[in-house]
This record gives C-alpha cells, sequence and structure tokens, in this order.
C-alpha cells in the first residue's frame, strides 16, 4: 500500500517542482525587466533635468521669441526668429552672440548660435512631449537616432549650457540641476537601452 502511495506521489512533487521553477523563473525575468525599466526611465528623467532647464528651453520657444534668463522673459530689443532661425537683416544672431561668450559684456556664445527650428518648439510641452518631438523625424530635420544621439552629448551650442559664462552684471549664470557628466550618460544610458519614452 505504502509503494502505491509513493508511486502517485513521485508525479505529484515533480510537477509542484517544475512549477515552482517556472514561477520563479517568470519572478526573475519580470524582476529583471522592471530594474532595466526603472534604469531607462532614470536615465530619462535625468535628461530631462537638462532638457526641461531654460539654459535649453530659451531657445526651443514657442512663439519665436527667443527667451532669455531664469525666468524666460522674451529676449530684448524684439528678436525674433527671422530667417533660417538666426534672426533678421539687422539682428541677425551672430551680430551680438559670437563663437564664445564674451565675459567683458556678458553676452553669451557659441558656435551656430541660433534658434532651434520651428518644428521643435519644447516650450510648454511634457517632458514625453518633448522626447517625442526630438525623436521624429519629421520634425528634427531627418536626424536619425544616432544623429540626435551625437547632437546632444557633443554639438557645442548644446552643451554650453554647463559653461553659460556671466550675465551683464557680472554674475555667473545658472546651469542645469545635474553635472555635464551625468547629463551624457544619461543621455547614452537611454538610448542604450533603446530611447523608450515612458508613458505620461
Amino acid at each position: 500500500m505504502d509503494k502505491l502511495r509513493l508511486l502517485y506521489l513521485i508525479p505529484i512533487i515533480l510537477l509542484a517542482t517544475i512549477l515552482l521553477a517556472t514561477d520563479f523563473s517568470n519572478n526573475d525575468e519580470a524582476n529583471t525587466t522592471s530594474a532595466e525599466t526603472a534604469e531607462r526611465t532614470g536615465d530619462f528623467d535625468k535628461m530631462m533635468l537638462a532638457l526641461t532647464h531654460p539654459r535649453c528651453l530659451n531657445c526651443h520657444p514657442s512663439d519665436h521669441k527667443p527667451k532669455q534668463g531664469m525666468d524666460q522673459h522674451p529676449h530684448y530689443f524684439g528678436i525674433a526668429r527671422g530667417e533660417a532661425d538666426h534672426g533678421f537683416i539687422a539682428t541677425k544672431c551672430n551680430t551680438c552672440h559670437q563663437d564664445e561668450n564674451d565675459d567683458f559684456s556678458g553676452v553669451p556664445g557659441a558656435p551656430h548660435w541660433g534658434l532651434a527650428p520651428s518644428t521643435m518648439n519644447w516650450e510648454g510641452l511634457s517632458k514625453t512631449e518633448i522626447a517625442t518631438s526630438m525623436m521624429d523625424r519629421t520634425r528634427n530635420g531627418g536626424k536619425s537616432p544616432n544623429e540626435i544621439l551625437k547632437h546632444l552629448t557633443e554639438d557645442a551650442l548644446v552643451l554650453w549650457a554647463w559653461d553659460p559664462g556671466i550675465d551683464v552684471d557680472g554674475n555667473t549664470r545658472e546651469t542645469p540641476p545635474i553635472s555635464k557628466e551625468e547629463y551624457i550618460a544619461a543621455v547614452k544610458g537611454w538610448f542604450a537601452g533603446g530611447a523608450v519614452i515612458p508613458q505620461e
């Protein structure tokens, strides 16, 4: 009788063992997926600390008028987008903004100073909307993900945000709330993870 019971119990024990192992495996997979998702979201949020900062948003206006300062007031002298995103004939951006900061006058500068294209107006958008716009070839000038990655991490005008010089009063301009190194690492991490845009 005991042998007969044992014969019935062995398949049940084996089945239970397989089910438990499968369950643990699924949990490990779920935990790994959750960890990867958290990491991607962390990189995205860090990246957005810079891209939603006035140092970046001031050149991505929704009304074709560049902004200035942390309060994002309209550019002095009635400056507007103009031709090819670089102002009008008498008020070209490079009339005042040279390839580097002018600490004597307080005028900021970096190579190819100008507004982002009008299709990349980020002012007033959420982080998700900004990322969607940034990765959309119909709005980003036809750039591939690799070209966007290079723009975000190597373009001197983008990286100027961490070397903004002094203002007209001699005060050092505020930089984004994370270091340039953290920002670049976050951007690269986000792209390495597939540039997944989190839901709102």
